[in-house]
């Protein structure tokens, strides 16, 4: 008998909105599971049970006074959606995975909380994260290591690893999280999940945690591509002083709604097998995955095409001495600089050497580089409609086989050959997701990644649900399960 965290996110608001499922009942559940199993995965940072029952019993009183009223409910309404620990939630700590805030209480809550709460999502807790949020596993000094549930041996990638780590071990139905150079997909291709990373602008970073350079952004992770849609429709909208905003949505249509259809026609992608950063090798089940993506792409109808980027290794420079800026953006207590970890301490180290018109004339380069994209491969009309490649370089990490304290500049250079595709989209600001298509013998999974043209995640969620239905991945459970 199938038990509540085997349904699907919108399988469970559905019930709620019968009334065939009590948002108490559900939150319950997943506390339980919270409670067992989360000293293995080390999903969550902070856990608010009293937060998440309040909440739950109010969903629950809405959705009957709205059964009673014949009113519709919000298409997430009543289910559990934790926030990654990168985003205030007011009078909830928020330590930014760091020990220097690790008694941050904020009072103001982030917009994308907002856009949850006036959902009626319910919150579990503050999922783990690294310090800041700066490198791609999820270790940090707050929470034990997050942990990939398919082997509690392997990292759950990073930064959103928590949520990951969360949402693959049916502790949350699907999760929040946030991606400035891969910090979504990563965790989503090590974990088996769907996550996509939004178009630059499509959801608000406000109302403090701007980022200049562009290249974060929330998005969800999720086990299905329509929950993911579904998540992205509560997060998606402009908000008052956002600096960004991404091309609307033609009226009635919904990210949901775009998951649910097929792609329209034909679709012409190009297939990248050749890491952007030069030296990195491409670990064979990684290549097999991308391959027998573009192969079941043939099989569907669409046309694939193999195609190599020049790249002359700027594009990495220049996201180097943007993340070295960005590590300096979050102000730190004065007398804890001790208490940071060493790749954050070396990271700001270097931001300190970077002049204003040397990040003036990175950021130009990603404009450049967005232009070229855009231009050579996504033309509309007479370009390709996506990019296929690779998620990662290489299969899920163990736990501590990314970290190098003794030698943080290495560390950095190893973390940027583990992931030398995600970045491209957030120096961008395109759309990208990662999907488990691939498992390797020793049953591990390896994601692939598709990009698209600015503004366009309904084409990569309709493809995404494609390939989904075609080759199904929610019937693997991982042992925890």
């Amino acid at each position: 008998m199938a038990e509540l965290h085997d349904l699907t996110a919108l399988q469970q608001a559905e019930m709620i909105r019968q009334g065939e499922l009590s948002p108490v009942e559900l939150t319950e559940h997943y506390l339980r599971r919270i409670d067992r199993l989360d000293a293995k995965l080390g999903a969550f940072i902070t856990v608010t049970p009293e937060i998440a029952r309040k909440q739950a019993a109010e969903a629950e009183a809405q959705a009957r006074t709205a059964r009673e009223q014949g009113r519709e409910l919000p298409p997430l309404h009543g289910v559990p959606v934790p926030v990654k620990d990168l985003n205030p939630v007011a009078g909830v700590r928020c330590t930014y995975g760091s020990e220097a805030y690790s008694d941050h209480i904020p009072d103001t809550d982030d917009h994308v909380v907002t856009k949850l709460r006036a959902e009626g999502t319910i919150m579990l807790g503050k999922t783990n994260t690294p310090e800041f949020g700066l490198p791609c596993y999820t270790e940090g000094r707050l929470a034990p290591p997050a942990r990939t549930p398919w082997d509690l041996d392997r990292s759950a990638g990073g930064s959103s690893g928590g949520a990951a780590a969360a949402v693959a071990g049916g502790l949350a139905p699907l999760a929040h999280g946030s991606d400035g150079g891969g910090s979504i997909r990563i965790p989503s291709s090590v974990c088996g999940l769907f996550g996509i990373k939004p178009s630059r602008g499509r959801v608000s970073a406000g109302p403090l945690l701007h980022d200049v350079s562009g290249l974060s952004t929330s998005g969800p992770i999720a086990r299905t591509v329509a929950d993911a849609a579904a998540l992205l429709d509560t997060l998606a909208g402009p908000m008052s002083g956002d600096p960004y905003c991404a091309p609307s949505l033609p009226a009635g249509d919904t990210f949901l709604a775009a998951a649910l259809r097929r792609p329209a026609g034909r679709l012409r992608v190009a297939l990248l097998l050749t890491p952007p950063v030069p030296g990195v090798e491409l670990h064979p089940d990684c290549r097999a995955a991308a391959l027998s993506a573009a192969e079941l792409l043939r099989e569907l109808g669409h046309h694939v095409e193999e195609l190599a980027l020049p790249m002359d290794g700027s594009v990495g420079r220049a996201f180097t001495t943007v993340w070295d800026v960005m590590a300096l953006t979050r102000p730190v207590p004065p007398g804890t600089d001790g208490l940071l970890q060493p790749l954050t301490r070396h990271l700001r180290e270097r931001g300190h050497e970077v002049s204003g018109p040397g990040f003036a004339e990175a950021l130009y380069a990603f404009r450049m580089l967005g232009r070229m994209v855009a231009d050579a491969l996504l033309a509309p009309g007479e370009g390709y409609d996506v990019i296929l490649t690779p998620t990662l370089a290489q299969p899920p990490a163990m736990v501590g086989q990314l970290r190098n304290d003794e030698d943080p500049g290495a560390e950095f250079a190893g973390l940027a050959a583990f992931t030398p595709f995600t970045p491209l989209y957030n120096a961008t600001g395109q759309p990208a997701v990662s999907l488990p298509l691939h498992w390797t013998d020793e049953e591990l999974p390896i994601g692939v990644m598709f990009g698209g043209r600015y503004g366009e995640e309904t084409t990569l969620l309709s493809l995404s649900a494609e390939l989904e239905e075609a080759r199904p991945w929610t019937g693997r459970r991982p042992s925890v399960w």
